[in-house]
């Protein structure tokens, strides 16, 4: 069962279309004692850096996530938004992140030659082996939409490698935590197997 964390500002139809797709149950919900008995937990996200800090904080999920990420040590996935939570912090806002994965939000450089945000399909990948990327294509391609980019502090912490403008970590993942800045529940096969290994760690 994946307890996907609703904290008012995440894609969650689609991502629970894409998970009773594949066959994966999943329960959505913002009540703290749920995601406390969660077994894994998927992070949403899409908005603003502290706009998400300061819901996540004002719900009273804060302590239960840092209790199932760092103590419990439950499988974590954050994507898009919720990736980007995962870092010490982002130059979209003022506010520290939950800083379990240490890496840094960064936005994309101003350029003639990209457009931002970054929106549509592009390549990701694999810079080593992982659970969460196993099974995937040579190339497999994801759908991206963002206006900022995380940067991993070390090598090991890069699960994916992506290109537009900068190479930056599209994937990353350190023991029981990961983060895809994709959204999986928009990228048909390549998501799907994403999702299922999520499901399976």
């Amino acid at each position: 069962m994946i307890t996907v964390v609703d904290y008012g500002m995440g894609n969650l139809g689609s991502i629970a279309s894409m998970l009773k797709r594949i066959g994966v149950k999943a329960c959505i919900s913002g009540d703290p004692a749920i995601v406390a008995r969660a077994q894994k937990v998927l992070l949403p996200g899409v908005g603003a850096f502290d706009a998400a800090m300061e819901r996540i904080a004002a719900t009273g999920l804060r302590e239960v996530l840092d209790c199932k990420a760092l103590r419990e040590r439950v499988p974590i996935l954050g994507i898009c938004l919720g990736m980007q939570l995962l870092t010490r912090g982002s130059e979209e806002g003022k506010l520290p992140g939950l800083g379990w994965i240490p890496a840094a939000t960064r936005r994309f450089p101003q350029s003639s030659e990209i457009k931002i945000p970054h929106m549509g399909w592009n390549v990701a990948l694999p810079t080593r082996d992982s659970m969460l990327t196993r099974g995937l294509p040579e190339e497999p391609r994801f759908y991206f939409v963002h206006s900022y980019y995380v940067s991993t502090d070390d090598l090991k912490d890069s699960l994916m490698k992506s290109t537009h403008g900068v190479n930056f970590d599209s994937a990353i993942g350190r023991d029981n935590i990961f983060g895809a800045q994709f959204h999986p529940e928009k990228s048909h096969r390549f998501g799907m197997q994403l999702f299922k290994n999520f499901a399976a760690i």
